[in-house]
C-alpha cells in the first residue's frame, strides 16, 4: 500500500488567541505515521472570579498521548512558567525525553524538590547554543535575548525545510546578563533558507522597540541611590539580569541586598552556581533585615503580581514574620501586571500606600521593559531570515493580527492564521489540513480536572446563587418519619418582606410533600424531584435567583 508523501506539519496545543500554555508540536512523515517533536508545555493562570479554585490551566495533552509511540520528545525554550509550568503535572502521561539548557534544567529540578511528590524527569541537558538530534528533527538553538537567562529559538532542520521556532525574545543590543539575540545565526539561517517562522506575537501591536534591559538597570540605580528609608523591589523571579541589575544598584548606594521569598532564594543559588552572579556581592538571609538601618538595605521580594501568600503580600498585611515596612519607604514594582492579576496587585498597592509607603511602577518611571519584541525587532528579525512562511503564535487574537499584517507588509509571501488544535502543513504546500485534539486542563489542587467537567461550572453556581440541601426521612406507607431538614449557604437569612428564607424553604418542603399523590411520597426519586423544584421556585420568587438544591430522601 502506498504510503503518501513525506510531509512537515505543524500545530499549536496552547498559546494561539491566548498567553500562556504555550505547546507546539512539529510532525514529519506522511499522513498515516508522522513522528512528532513537542515544543514547550506551559501553564496560564486562573483569575480566581473566572475559575474558583482553580490553581493553573494546563493544555490537553490526549492527541499527545494517542501518538506517545511517535513523539520523540519534548524540548524546552525557556525556564518560565507559561513555557515549561505543566511538565511537572503532565510529564508523567508522556514519559519522552525532556531537552532543556542548564539554566532551565537546573529550575525544573528545584522546582521538583518544592513539591512533594513530583516526578523526576530525566533531562538531557544541552549546551547554550548546542545542536542535537531529536529523532528525524535536526534542532540547533539560537540565543534569544529575553527576562530569563538562556532563552532559545529553536531551527528545527528537517529534509523539506528549515523551521525558524522563535519562542520568547526581543533585540537587545545591551542586555545587563547573558549574550545578545545572535544575529549572525539567524542571518546564516537566512542565507541558507528559511521555510518558515513561528514567531512571538506578545509585542506586536507596539511601535518602535523594547527598551534595553540596561536603560531600567540606569533608572533602578538612580531610584535606590535617591530612596531615604529602606527599599524593597518587587519582580519575577526568574527575571535574573532584573535581579543582578538591583544588586548592582544597591551596591552603588551602599546598601546590602536582603532576599526575601523561597521562589527568589531559589532563583538567585540557581544564578550563583551556574555563574550568572559572578562578581555580585553576597545577599543577606531575612534573619539580619531587622539589624540593618534602613537606609542601608534593599529587600529583594516574591509578589509581584499580588499572590497572597508571596513576600510582599505577607509584608503588605503586617503578616511576614521578618520583614515589615515603615511610613518613607519605597517599594518599586519592577514587572508586567499580567491580566486577570489587576485587582490582586491593586489590593497590595493600596495596603502599601495606606501604611504610608512611595510605591513606584512602570507608569512613572523606567523600571521594567518588556522581553519581547515590538514591531521594528519583528522587522528586523524577518529581514535576517526572510521566510517563506509565517505563523504568529504567542499572542491573543489582536496580537496575531497584527503580528500577520505586519509579515505581509515585510513581503511575506505565506502568512497563516492558526488556531488551536489546527493542522498546518508547511511543506510541500501550506496550509490549514486537519485538526487535532486541543483543549484545556485545570489544575486543581493535586488534581487535574477537564474544563468540560462540571465540577467549575457549579462553582460558580455556588457562587453565583448559593446552595440548599434537604433531607427527608420516609416511612413505608409514605410519610415523613420527621421535620424535614432544611440547610442553606450562601443564601440571604430574610427577604424584602423581612420573612426568613429557612423558613420559606422549610414550608415549600412541607407543602410539596403534602400535595403529591400518596402513590407517589412512596417514591425516593419523585418526592427528590417534586422539592427540589418547589425550593428553587420559592426561593426565586423572593430572591430573583435559582440556587442549586440537593435532595435526599431515605425510607426508615
Amino acid at each position: 500500500m502506498a504510503q503518501g508523501p513525506q510531509e512537515l506539519v505543524f500545530a499549536p496545543l496552547g498559546g494561539v488567541g491566548e498567553i500562556g500554555m504555550n505547546l507546539s508540536i512539529y510532525g514529519l512523515g506522511n499522513e498515516r505515521r508522522r513522528q512528532w517533536l513537542a515544543v514547550d508545555l506551559g501553564v496560564s493562570f486562573a483569575a480566581e472570579e473566572h475559575l474558583p479554585g482553580v490553581d493553573l490551566i494546563l493544555p490537553d495533552i490526549r492527541y499527545l498521548e494517542e501518538e506517545r509511540k511517535n513523539l520523540a520528545g519534548i524540548v524546552i525554550t525557556h525556564a518560565h512558567e507559561d513555557h515549561f509550568g505543566a511538565l511537572l503535572a503532565l510529564w508523567p502521561r508522556l514519559k519522552v525525553p525532556v531537552y532543556a539548557t542548564p539554566f532551565t534544567a537546573a529550575l525544573l529540578e528545584a522546582k521538583r524538590r518544592g513539591e512533594p511528590g513530583a516526578p523526576e524527569i530525566p533531562v538531557t541537558v544541552v549546551p547554550v547554543g548546542g545542536r542535537f538530534k531529536v529523532g528525524p528533527f535536526d534542532i540547533e538553538l539560537v540565543t534569544m535575548a529575553h527576562s530569563i537567562p538562556e532563552a532559545n529559538a529553536l531551527i528545527i532542520r528537517t529534509p523539506l525545510g528549515n523551521v525558524l521556532h522563535t519562542g520568547d525574545w526581543k533585540i537587545d543590543p545591551t542586555p545587563v546578563l547573558g549574550d545578545r539575540t545572535d544575529e549572525a545565526k539567524l542571518r546564516a539561517l537566512g542565507e541558507a533558507g528559511c521555510l518558515a517562522v513561528i514567531g512571538d506575537s506578545t509585542n506586536a501591536v507596539r511601535d518602535g522597540r523594547s527598551p534595553s534591559e540596561a536603560d531600567v538597570a540606569r533608572s533602578m540605580t538612580d531610584l535606590i541611590k535617591n530612596a531615604r528609608g529602606r527599599v524593597a523591589v518587587t519582580t519575577f523571579a526568574s527575571n535574573v539580569g532584573r535581579l543582578r541589575a538591583v544588586a548592582d544598584a544597591a551596591r552603588a548606594a551602599d546598601r546590602e541586598v536582603v532576599v526575601v521569598g523561597r521562589a527568589m532564594e531559589r532563583t538567585v543559588q540557581i544564578a550563583r552556581e551556574l555563574g550568572y552572579f559572578d562578581g555580585v556581592q553576597d545577599f543577606r538571609s531575612m534573619d539580619a533585615y531587622g539589624y540593618l538601618p534602613p537606609n542601608k538595605v534593599v529587600a529583594l521580594c516574591t509578589g509581584s503580581q499580588g499572590e497572597p501568600r508571596a513576600a510582599l503580600s505577607r509584608i503588605a498585611e503586617d503578616q511576614h514574620p521578618e520583614v515589615t515596612f515603615s511610613r518613607g519607604d519605597t517599594v518599586i514594582y519592577s514587572a508586567r501586571m499580567i491580566p486577570g492579576n489587576e485587582k490582586a496587585i491593586g489590593r497590595v498597592m493600596n495596603l502599601l500606600i495606606e501604611q504610608g509607603l512611595e510605591v513606584i511602577t512602570d507608569r512613572t518611571h523606567l523600571v521594567h521593559v518588556s522581553g519581547h519584541p515590538r514591531r521594528e525587532e519583528v522587522e528586523e528579525l524577518l529581514g535576517w531570515v526572510k521566510p517563506r512562511i509565517v505563523i504568529p503564535v504567542h499572542g491573543e487574537a489582536l496580537h496575531l493580527a497584527e503580528h500577520a499584517a505586519l509579515a505581509r507588509r515585510c513581503g511575506v509571501k505565506e502568512v497563516i492564521r492558526c488556531r488551536n488544535g489546527d493542522l498546518v502543513r508547511l511543506a510541500p504546500d501550506a496550509r490549514v489540513i486537519d485538526e487535532v485534539p486541543a483543549g484545556r486542563v485545570y489544575k486543581d489542587g493535586t488534581l487535574l480536572v477537564e474544563a468540560v467537567a462540571r465540577t467549575v461550572a457549579d462553582r460558580k453556581r455556588l457562587s453565583f446563587s448559593g446552595t440548599v440541601s434537604v433531607a427527608i426521612a420516609l416511612t413505608d406507607k409514605g410519610e415523613m418519619a420527621d421535620d424535614p431538614s432544611v440547610d442553606l449557604i450562601g443564601i440571604p437569612e430574610r427577604d424584602r418582606a423581612g420573612g426568613f428564607m429557612h423558613e420559606i424553604v422549610f414550608d415549600a418542603v412541607v407543602q410539596t410533600f403534602d400535595s403529591l399523590p400518596r402513590g407517589k411520597r412512596r417514591d425516593a426519586d419523585a418526592v427528590a424531584e417534586a422539592v427540589r423544584r418547589a425550593v428553587r421556585a420559592a426561593v426565586n420568587e423572593r430572591w430573583s435567583k435559582k440556587p442549586m438544591c440537593h435532595v435526599h430522601v431515605l425510607t426508615v
